[in-house]
C-alpha cells in the first residue's frame, strides 16, 4: 500500500488509460460507486472519465490525499494500458 502522496501519484501516472472502479465516501455511511477510465494526472489531482451510460456527468477529479486518507478507494479492472 502506498504511504506517501508522491508514491500514489507515481503509481497513478503508470495507470493512465486503464479502466477502474472508484468508491467515494460521500457522507455519513454513504458511498458512491463509479466506473471509468483514468484520463489525466496533475500535480495534486487526477481526472477520471466516467462511463456515460451509468453517470449523468462526464468527468470527476479527486486529490491524491483522498486515496491516502481512504476517502476514495480505487480498483483497477484492466492492468493493460
Amino acid at each position: 500500500m502506498p504511504t506517501t502522496l508522491a508514491t500514489i501519484k507515481k503509481d497513478m501516472e503508470c495507470k493512465i488509460g486503464c479502466e477502474l472502479m472508484l468508491v467515494a465516501q460521500t457522507g455519513r455511511k454513504r458511498q458512491t460507486e463509479r466506473k471509468g477510465i483514468l484520463a489525466e494526472t496533475y500535480p495534486s489531482v487526477f481526472v477520471v472519465d466516467l462511463d456515460p451510460e451509468e453517470n449523468s456527468f462526464e468527468r470527476v477529479s479527486y486529490s491524491y490525499s483522498d486515496i491516502l486518507t481512504k476517502t476514495v478507494e480505487i480498483e483497477f479492472l484492466s492492468e493493460a494500458i
